[in-house]
């Protein structure tokens, strides 16, 4: 097989197709966009909108998007505008029109994460419910059979074993909501043996986690081992370790969202490419079908 050959049996994305294509097939969900003032942000909302995975409505400085937009040739026809003075307005304005009802989903713009989650977290105005919040990565990795969520490698920094619950729920949430059925969990330390100095390690090793050969050879029975579609990290630093590299050198796509809130949150990386956000949208979009007709939407 040739390099070229080669590199095109890496980037296939059989499973982000599967899924851009079934939440293609329902309705367009209203998606505030808070300050969507770059090209990366503004591209991406624009774009899946005319996929039909999003409805978006832009909120932040109209002047400012209608510039960018102008710039980077993106067509803002018949796309609402929420104008207001900057990103901590833009993160107050969306929140609020996803608290009102005016939009089921919110997704980040140029804003810094901790901007936008902020004004999500604030108990009088915000969109908290009684889960902790969360952030999962819905990866396709070429060449792995299934479709892996890494947890949690953007939010939660250290979480304890509390706040592992939650988000461990929510991952699994997702799964069975995108109707993928009961998923296997794996809560992730560096090694499998049992060591005092690496309070993780009463939890299971990566590559025990995603390799059925692993498992055997050390000796491991269990239905996860091998075979797990949930890997939980023991902290942020690891998670995010663990995507880039997937994501680097598999060159997996990493959708991501964040769950524990009243609705999804559709959180996009300036790095990110047109399928991964499409990706993100699409799961987003998918998952919020599936709550609010309170059964799996297949996908």
């Amino acid at each position: 097989m040739n390099e070229n050959s080669t590199a095109s049996t890496l980037r296939r994305h059989e499973k982000y197709d599967r899924l851009i294509a079934a939440a293609k097939g329902k309705q367009a969900v209203a998606t505030a966009v808070a300050h969507p003032c770059d090209e990366t942000s503004l591209r991406g909302a624009v774009e899946a909108g005319e996929a039909g995975l999003i409805k978006p409505i832009l909120v932040g400085p109209k002047n400012k998007i209608a510039e960018v937009a102008k710039e980077f040739s993106l067509d803002l026809g018949g796309i609402e505008i929420v104008d207001v003075p900057h990103s901590q307005a833009a993160a107050e304005k969306a929140v609020e029109l996803v608290r009102t009802g005016k939009a089921d989903l919110l997704m980040k713009g140029s804003l810094h994460t901790d901007e936008l989650l902020s004004e999500v977290m604030k108990r009088e105005t915000g969109l908290r419910t009684g889960r902790r919040v969360s952030h999962v990565f819905v990866m396709d990795v070429p060449g792995h059979a299934q479709t892996l969520f890494i947890t949690d490698a953007a939010v939660n920094i250290a979480p304890d074993l509390v706040s592992k619950r939650d988000i461990i729920q929510n991952a699994i949430d997702l799964y069975a909501g995108l109707g993928l059925g009961t998923p296997k969990v794996a809560i992730l330390s560096a090694v499998e043996t049992v060591t005092p100095t690496i309070p993780s390690t009463i939890e299971l090793a990566f590559d025990n986690a995603i390799s059925p050969e692993a498992a055997r050879i050390k000796g491991i029975k269990s239905p996860v081992a091998g075979q797990a579609q949930i890997l939980v990290v023991p902290d942020l630093e690891a998670g995010n370790m663990l995507a880039k590299n997937l994501t680097f050198l598999s060159h997996a796509d990493a959708a991501g969202i964040v769950l524990g809130a009243r609705v999804p949150i559709i959180l996009t990386s300036r790095a990110d490419h047109v399928r991964t956000r499409m990706a993100s949208c699409a799961v987003a979009s998918l998952y919020r079908h599936s709550q609010m007709a309170k059964q799996p939407i297949r996908a």
